[in-house]
């Protein structure tokens, strides 16, 4: 009993820690630029009364007043030539107007990829990528607070990306952008079980040229390809090196000086037969959720060879198979 109580404790503590499952924690080259806080960031021309030490001279006009726009950008209506001056002299001050309260999310997925985005939880909008797997989302009417955003993309062949999440406070009056967002790629595998030495194909889709890394986690091989100008990317790998047994593959991208986070981990198998459908991605009881009931299946085969409760393979219930667990959590 002491170690479930063990167990139960880690489990509680893996709760409260971010996780590197479906909702993917946010990569460091995304960055935050806030419109509306009186601060030029990123690629703000403006912000407020802030103007860079730009007037309208420096526009190319002669006289007049500059302003900043509500979406940071200079507004130069104010702005005039010597051949447009108002006559009697007067041009008034430019109108500072406060932007409205807004979220972009700027990044790259996969060329006219659906985008789906969530906001805590709900779909708020379905949208595509550009044909260079670019995007730019406005979420307008939305009041200041906290919110965590999830982004997921589906690539040509209809396979969904993992979640990208990432948590922002939203205020009052200010655009929001959050910029440099990669999703992860996809990742197919062309079979789930094969004999050592056999090829198996592992492909997927991203941004265009986009190099990958491809992961195989259990003997920690590298290898790497690069994506073509439609994204689709393919690796031919000989698991002549590899032991018999359960192994996990997973991908990243790498453009332009940012790198995505890692795909969905994708499990195969050497020599014997692959885990049962029922057990799958630690869905224990075939119910298409990883909860505390598959939890309590786990536990009940602790240190004990299940082929259901034994994720990696390797003979025995142990910690392993719980690390693997708590990656598909659902709840």
């Amino acid at each position: 009993m002491f170690r479930y109580f063990l167990l139960l404790c880690l489990t509680l503590f893996l709760f409260f820690i971010p996780l590197s499952t479906e909702a993917g924690s946010a990569d460091t080259s995304i960055t935050v630029t806030i419109c509306g806080n009186e601060i030029i960031e990123g690629n703000e021309e403006c912000d407020g009364s802030s103007l860079n030490g730009e007037d309208c001279a420096s526009q190319g006009y002669d006289s007049g007043s500059l302003s900043c726009s509500g979406s940071c950008t200079f507004d130069t209506s104010s702005c005039t030539t010597d051949d447009t001056a108002p006559p009697g002299g007067g041009g008034g001050g430019g109108i500072i107007r406060p932007p409205a309260t807004e979220v972009i999310l700027q990044g790259k997925a996969y060329p006219n990829a659906l985008l789906t985005i969530l906001k805590d939880g709900q779909i708020i909008i379905e949208t595509k990528a550009n044909v260079s797997a670019d995007f730019n989302i406005e979420i307008t009417n939305i009041t200041p607070g906290t919110y965590t955003f999830s982004i997921w993309a589906t690539d040509k062949d209809g396979v969904k990306s993992i979640t990208f999440s990432f948590t922002v406070t939203v205020r009052a009056e200010t655009i929001t952008t959050i910029g440099g967002i990669f999703i992860p790629p996809t990742i197919t595998l062309s079979k789930d079980v094969v004999n050592r030495g056999e090829t198996l194909d592992i492909y997927g889709q991203t941004a265009p040229k986009s190099d990958i890394d491809i992961n195989i986690r259990s003997e920690e091989v590298v290898k790497k390809t690069r994506a073509n100008q439609i994204g689709v990317w393919g690796y031919a790998f000989n698991t002549a090196a590899l032991e018999e047994g359960i192994h996990m593959v997973k991908a990243r991208s790498l453009l332009e000086g940012l790198t995505s986070g890692f795909s969905r981990i994708s499990f195969f198998d050497i020599g014997k037969k692959l885990l049962g459908v029922a057990c799958q991605q630690a869905d224990l009881n075939g119910d298409s959720r990883v909860n505390l009931v598959d939890f309590s299946i786990l536990l009940y085969w602790w240190d004990q060879d299940n082929d259901c409760a034994d994720q990696n393979g390797n003979g025995v219930v142990d910690l392993a198979d719980f690390s693997v667990m708590m990656y598909w959590w659902t709840g």
